[in-house]
């Protein structure tokens, strides 16, 4: 097996976080190979297969799972990549391709709050951030100049400078929200990367309201657009290249990848630095898979930590039906949100949360519920037309705090190339939960304000998955409690650094893609001063 490629800075994984690192270290002149594991599949394809799907509720269905760089798949069954060993199942959801998972995300590209980064201090729960907001705001900015984001200013993050650009358009069903719960919720525009003009050479948002599983005109910033940027940048990007092994040597420094193509013929790909830019799954089962008699648990796991700390933000919610017609389904998807818990004293007893309300289109889902409960005729056009026209949707996006007993390992399973496939132990703690509880006063206020009727909500004790998978591979500053140091290098390799939302030691109350792109961004200016090189500006993407 003959070395086949190598670079300064060799990236594994393509997606928004791997590929926006690799385009900041390009454009500063340095030498950067991408491996990405999955193939390269075209935008064009990737809307043909959604609407071609006999499953349009399926995000997943534009995104089918290649043989030699399997994900797991939920519908029509569950394909078995990722075990679940409990005691409650973690079904998560992502994308092995180039560009990753954020092809079918909301755009919600979040700032934490201050306090998110020293709840331990200032709570008593969960971890503080090695560093704070401050040091962070610098790198939420330049992520948001590249990717293009905008929002309301009022969530309870300072800015330094103001947003690319204004908002995206409200639509109308929000706009009956914001104004009749005044005084009581403040209802704002969500943060998004979404365009609310030609921005990057992409154009604004048109209302398609099908942002996930994919926007059709490419109207929010995602992965595929990210690792296009890398490559225009001067990064190589290699795609069917599925990394199964990093090896080190004698004095633990990295010094090669070995990847697996389609074929499962294997390669060697030398370098100066390896960044491990996977998501919260991927990540710590690679380092697991690259076991050595040096490092018998994997690399960067001589303390036992790499998997460890596995967060989400859990949901549940309420349906209700409102006393006027609001029309859900014109517009983005995700459009607004009640942000006032996010943070205060009661984080010492129960998880914060935010509220998130829905703009999906409530005919599909409507009409598959009353054939099933076999509505036909007159009945059928009447009450079809009152669930579209009126149906509401609340939901809370809860805090889950850092357990390492909540982690990822290595399953007793293989995948096609014979590689075991990683297992999720995960848990709904109590501090979670009272924040569940919490949260329903606000759902039947929210309910009440609306003249909410027919109010459902989602079943007790199941809590939906919002698909943000972080803290599996933490950083900080004790090797003992994470698994890299603040700037992202493994405590255990001096050349190895990691990248992506494993990373983020606290999940907070926002989505979580934002903060791994800044926290990225922040490594790519620690590795260029190291190397004495000035990172160059970002361009005006305007």
């Amino acid at each position: 097996m003959a070395d086949t490629m190598s670079a300064d800075f060799v990236v594994i994984g393509s997606g928004i976080v791997g590929s926006l690192l690799a385009r900041k270290l390009a454009l500063a002149g340095a030498s950067v190979l991408i491996l990405e594991a999955g193939p390269w599949v075209q935008r064009a394809q990737l809307v043909a297969r959604f609407r071609n799907s006999p499953r349009r509720s399926d995000w997943m269905s534009p995104y089918p799972p290649a043989p030699w760089a399997p994900h797991p798949v939920y519908q029509p069954e569950d394909n078995g990549y990722l075990v679940h060993a409990g005691p409650y199942p973690y079904k998560a959801e992502y994308i092995r391709q180039v560009g990753g998972t954020s092809w079918h995300w909301a755009a919600h590209a979040w700032r934490n709050v201050p306090n998110d980064f020293k709840i331990h201090t200032l709570y008593g729960v969960g971890v503080d951030w090695p560093f704070g907001y401050d040091e962070l705001e610098p790198f939420y900015q330049e992520a948001e100049d590249i990717m293009g984001v905008c929002g309301s200013t009022e969530t309870g993050s300072p800015r330094t400078h103001p947003f690319p650009m204004e908002p995206v358009a409200e639509p109308y069903a929000m706009a009956r929200l914001r104004e009749r719960l005044a005084g009581v919720y403040p209802v704002v525009s969500n943060t998004v990367a979404r365009n609310s003009r030609s921005y990057g050479g992409r154009p604004p948002c048109c209302g398609n309201n099908s942002c996930q599983p994919i926007c059709p005109i490419d109207a929010q910033y995602h992965g595929g657009l990210a690792a296009a940027d890398a490559i225009k940048s001067g990064a190589r990007l290699q795609a069917n290249a599925n990394v199964f092994r990093l090896e080190h040597d004698a004095a633990a420094r990295i010094v090669a990848a070995h990847y697996y193509d389609e074929n499962k013929a294997p390669h060697r790909v030398t370098g100066q630095t390896f960044i491990v830019a996977a998501n919260g799954i991927e990540s710590p089962r690679l380092l697991r898979l690259s076991q050595s008699d040096k490092f018998p648990q994997g690399v960067a796991n001589a303390h036992d930590q790499v998997g460890r700390r596995l967060m989400d933000h859990p949901s549940t919610s309420l349906t209700f039906d409102a006393d006027e017609d609001v029309w859900l389904g014109r517009g983005p998807q995700s459009p607004s949100s009640i942000n006032t818990m996010r943070d205060g004293a009661f984080r010492a007893q129960h998880a914060p949360y935010r509220l998130d309300f829905t703009n999906i289109s409530r005919v599909d889902g409507a009409t598959r519920s009353l054939l099933e409960q076999g509505v036909y005729g007159s009945a059928f056009q009447q009450r079809l037309r009152h669930a579209a026209a009126r149906e509401m949707n609340v939901k809370n996006v809860l805090e889950v705090l850092p357990d390492p007993e909540r982690r990822i390992t290595l399953s007793d399973h293989k995948d096609a190339l014979g590689l075991p496939t990683p297992q999720t132990h995960y848990a709904i703690d109590d501090y979670t939960r009272r924040g569940h509880e919490r949260s329903q006063q606000d759902f039947r206020r929210i309910a009440e304000l609306m003249g909410g009727t027919n109010l459902r909500p989602s079943k007790e004790g199941d809590f939906a998955n919002n698909q943000h998978i972080c803290g599996t591979v933490s950083l900080g500053s004790d090797p003992a409690a994470s698994v890299c140091d603040p700037w992202g290098r493994a405590h255990d390799h001096d050349n190895l650094y990691l990248a992506g939302t494993g990373l983020l030691p606290t999940s907070a109350t926002c989505n979580s893609t934002l903060n791994a792109v800044a926290v990225a961004l922040r490594t790519g200016q620690h590795l260029l001063s190291e190397r004495g090189v000035q990172a160059p500006a970002a361009p005006n993407k305007g």
